[in-house]
């Protein structure tokens, strides 16, 4: 049974990345926390994204739109939904050209391709839901000041190597 993810939620390309089978080197434990996660949202849930498209615009690069597996059917659901604005939320964000990188967000050293998903998480007051990257743990203060929770679907593989 999939874990309880809440009512809004940004999920990190690199869930559906992992869902659909585009990761080598994770376990299949992180596989199907991903496959699980994005299949209750889809369900019950509600995918926050940005309006600007900068988060939809990142998971068809991703992930395309071939028929496929869960991440597939994932980017094909905010896909068809992402108008309608009930199972898929679109928030305004507004891009800055300085060290915060949206205007939403205080002066930080999140990773600049990662800034758009926080900052939707604080305009849509949704948690982000991630798989792989490192840069969540590592700037676990911004986003404790920022009322943001991060659920790592594979905490094994969410940080450096070393670490």
């Amino acid at each position: 049974m999939a874990k309880a993810l809440g009512p809004a939620s940004v999920v990190d390309t690199n869930v559906a990345v992992v869902a659909e089978g585009r990761s080598d080197f994770v376990s299949a434990g992180c596989t199907e926390a991903c496959e699980e996660a994005l299949k209750a949202l889809v369900e019950e849930g509600v995918i926050v994204v940005d309006d600007g498209g900068k988060i939809v615009e990142e998971y068809e690069k991703r992930l395309g739109h071939a028929p496929g597996g869960v991440g597939a059917r994932f980017f094909k659901h905010v896909w068809d939904e992402q108008w309608r604005g009930e199972k898929v939320r679109q928030v305004t964000i507004t891009e800055v050209d300085d060290e915060r990188g949206f205007e939403e967000l205080p002066p930080n050293e999140l990773d600049p391709s990662d800034r758009k998903f926080l900052a939707a998480a604080v305009v849509g007051k949704a948690r982000i839901l991630n798989a792989l990257d490192s840069d969540w743990s590592e700037q676990r203060r911004l986003t404790d000041d920022l009322s943001i929770d991060v659920v790592q679907l594979c905490p094994e593989h969410a940080k450096k190597a070393g670490a």
